[in-house]
């Protein structure tokens, strides 16, 4: 296969141009950069100009399939340095602190809406008509994109509104980093139930794994502490830290058939909460959003085929966007509402967690190649990328617009605002980190 590396030299500069004006482009809209970026992707590849009839032009980009072998590697270390990122900043005290409530709210709402999205989506494949394993593992992960919240809008709108350190507020955060975590355990079965098997296997390797990671994270955690009290704020500890997440991210996969995103995960959540982990954090943002992970979700939208796309595919957007929705407000309202919350707060911690952005992307890339077909070799009716990238722009705008309405007319009690004043220096430093990685 030919390749070019000055081809690939190119195609980086013209990747990393177009992700940050359409990226910049897509934030004065008030939708998440990401969004953006796959948009970037698709104008800028082959996806949309090979359905045109334009002669010989197939995009700004055309490369080879031994290029775009490349150009998958530095996307597949993105989406690594991305859950890496979301372990480091997993919130360990607030986990212990949720308490029941939060628990239950965040596993009732990754349970709803995989429910939602596997019986929609088996519809789309006709599988209540010819049911088959395929399809069901099909199905399964377009309902274990739903899974996860992203919760970066939903923070900044509960902020603007004074209500961020409110009881719903506390809940809401709480729910929607044990949300992840369930999301990628879930992405992590079903990656093992894909390679074939025994399905008690594939739950032991699965154990197995959280065993081996948790296990020898325990271990390297200490090593981390000794290391980070010795060279405090020092480029070598991240170095060592961003090793732990490559070679967990390798065994995943190579040794336990499990998503090499969870490996990366997890490692970022053996190193959190420690003194030094914010500044790790910041040099994994700066390595990974300078470079791997623009290329990541530009990726995604090059390498996009569009060839088998039936319009009917709308249809299925429309309705995966809908079951994205109403599975987190129901699943997560409905059981806060057991939990003795009052009507309104349990409609607005539904409504707080329908967001998604990062992961919901990760866990599409990870099941791209099981998603993308059915028994025939194509699937018939859905189109995971364009609806995934609709339930990001849809859930981005919708949340804020649902929290606002919910809130309207709603007074923040004195005491519940007063422990803001003590976070402004939190703030600041979020607000320095957030300049740095959109600058």
């Amino acid at each position: 296969m030919e390749f070019n590396v000055m081809n690939i030299v190119l195609y980086c500069g013209i990747i990393l141009f177009a992700t940050k004006i359409f990226g910049m482009g897509s934030r004065k809209l008030g939708l998440p950069q990401v969004a953006g970026m796959i948009i970037a992707g698709l104008l800028i590849g082959p996806a949309i100009f090979n359905q045109l009839p334009l002669g010989s032009f197939r995009g700004i980009m055309n490369p080879t399939p031994a290029e775009m072998d490349v150009l998958q590697s530095f996307s597949q270390i993105g989406v690594i340095f991305i859950l890496f990122s979301s372990g480091l900043e997993t919130d360990f005290k607030a986990l212990k602190q949720s308490g029941i409530a939060a628990t239950a709210v965040a596993t009732v709402g990754v349970l709803v809406p995989v429910l939602l999205g596997t019986l929609g989506a088996l519809a789309f494949l006709h599988g209540y008509e010819s049911f088959t394993q395929p399809k069901l593992m099909n199905a399964m992960f377009v309902g274990c994109i739903l899974a996860a919240t992203s919760v970066g809008i939903t923070v900044e709108t509960l902020r603007e509104l004074g209500k961020l350190n409110t009881r719903v507020g506390t809940t809401i955060l709480s729910a929607a980093i044990i949300d992840d975590v369930l999301g990628i355990i879930a992405l992590s079965l079903l990656t093992g139930f894909n390679g074939g098997g025994n399905i008690w296997l594939t739950v032991l390797k699965a154990v197995g794994f959280f065993a081996f990671t948790i296990g020898g994270g325990l271990i390297l955690r200490t090593l981390f502490k000794r290391l980070v009290r010795k060279y405090p704020h020092k480029r070598r500890t991240s170095i060592f830290a961003l090793c732990m997440c490559f070679v967990y991210a390798y065994c995943a996969e190579k040794y336990f058939g499990i998503a090499a995103i969870t490996g990366a995960y997890m490692a970022g959540l053996m190193l959190s909460g420690l003194h030094d982990t914010p500044f790790v954090d910041r040099k994994v943002i700066v390595s990974g959003y300078m470079f791997f992970t623009p290329i990541f979700f530009a990726y995604i939208g090059i390498s996009a085929d569009f060839s088998q796309f039936r319009w009917s595919g709308l249809l299925f957007a429309g309705v995966f966007v809908f079951l994205g929705v109403i599975g987190k407000i129901v699943g997560c309202g409905a059981i806060a509402r057991a939990f003795r919350y009052s009507g309104r707060e349990s409609m607005t911690i539904g409504c707080g967690m329908i967001a998604r952005g990062e992961v919901a992307l990760a866990v599409y890339t990870a099941g791209h190649s099981l998603i993308m077909r059915s028994v025939g070799g194509q699937i018939t009716g859905i189109d995971p990328l364009v609806a995934t990238i609709c339930l990001i722009i849809v859930s981005s705008v919708l949340c804020p617009i649902l929290l606002k309405l919910c809130f309207r007319g709603h007074e923040v009690p004195a005491e519940q605002t007063g422990s803001r004043q003590v976070n402004i220096a939190t703030e600041a430093l979020e607000n320095i980190r957030d300049e740095e990685v959109n600058s």
